[in-house]
């Protein structure tokens, strides 16, 4: 029986890096397996969701920058 290949403890400043440039869709498919193999998705989805909610914050404050 063979066992799930072991995930090295990845620093959350290489998620946030991954997140950001997945947001934007520019990445090289060797980052991105390297990022399957190194990066936890519990991490990536909690990275996700607060970049997403920043961006949404900054969005509205930017709005209302210019509207006001």
């Amino acid at each position: 029986m063979t066992q799930p290949p072991q995930r090295r403890p990845s620093s959350w400043w290489v998620t946030v890096r991954a997140v950001l440039w997945s947001f934007l869709g520019l990445r090289r498919r060797k980052d991105f397996h390297e990022d399957v193999k190194r990066l936890n998705p519990l991490q990536v989805m909690a990275v996700g969701f607060i970049l997403t909610f920043l961006f949404v914050i900054l969005l509205m404050v930017i709005v209302n920058w210019i509207a006001g």
